[in-house]
């Protein structure tokens, strides 16, 4: 993760300058993402929404995951957080659909052990950027630390678009 990260605040400052918007979808952390950007003020103005899909049947049934996905890798799986932020993106009308599936505890799911997490990102022209992530610690630590995570990786794609249009 970097540590010149601009935060939900940074971000959502890019997304209004970049005339985007963004919508979350959520597993393991439970509205805890959503959460941190609506905890920023003027966040209206470029968060769309979102979808707590913590049920299994809830991401085919809401966010159009692909049933034999879920049923072949479970929901802790890249391609399952790849089509989360998808759904979620079309859902919702937004630029960008970020999403967060994995397992925090305190048991493993599906065989995958706690601590392991994905993330996806979803932007124009069907863009898919992740992260594949194996975090330790409590079950409170891991779904902040995803929380972190998720908002770096959406920085980073903001910030290299900027890159693109300035100049």
């Amino acid at each position: 993760m970097r540590t010149d990260v601009p935060g939900a605040a940074g971000v959502i400052d890019l997304l209004v300058r970049q005339g985007a918007t963004l919508a979350v979808a959520e597993s393991l952390t439970g509205g805890l993402l959503g959460a941190t950007f609506t905890a920023v003020g003027g966040s209206s103005a470029a968060f769309r929404g979102g979808v707590i899909s913590y049920a299994t049947d809830l991401k085919r049934d809401l966010l159009a995951v692909p049933g034999e996905l879920l049923e072949r890798e479970g929901a802790v799986h890249p391609e399952v957080a790849a089509a989360m932020a998808r759904g979620v993106a079309r859902l919702c009308g937004a630029t960008y659909g970020l999403a967060v599936t994995g397992v925090a505890g305190p048991d493993p799911q599906d065989g995958k052990a706690v601590g392991t997490v994905h993330v996806a990102l979803s932007g124009p022209e069907g863009r898919i950027w992740h992260r594949d992530l194996v975090r330790g610690g409590s079950r409170g630590r891991i779904r902040q630390r995803t929380v972190d995570e998720a908002v770096d990786l959406l920085a980073g794609v903001l910030e290299t678009n900027m890159g693109e249009h300035s100049g």
